[in-house]
């Protein structure tokens, strides 16, 4: 088992930062994509949202592509 507290404990003050800024980038993005998703009732993709941890990138493609897409096709 992995002892966080000593992988920590050797990272510098600027890699400490950087990893604490991309778990509250992730989280944030993570977040507003389940929120959007659970809202439109896009079951599929609030799974894959809250399975998969890709930085970022998964939640902020719903956002600004797929989830418009189904938006407007439920417009029509």
């Amino acid at each position: 088992m992995i002892d966080y507290g000593v992988v920590f404990s050797q990272l510098t003050q600027g890699e400490l930062f950087l990893v604490i800024l991309l778990i509250v980038w992730t989280a944030v993005w993570k977040l507003l994509a389940l929120w959007k998703a659970a809202k439109n009732g896009h079951v599929g993709w609030f799974i894959l949202i809250g399975i998969l941890n890709t930085v970022g990138i998964l939640p902020i493609l719903y956002i600004y592509v797929f989830s418009k897409k189904k938006i407007k096709a439920r417009k029509k």
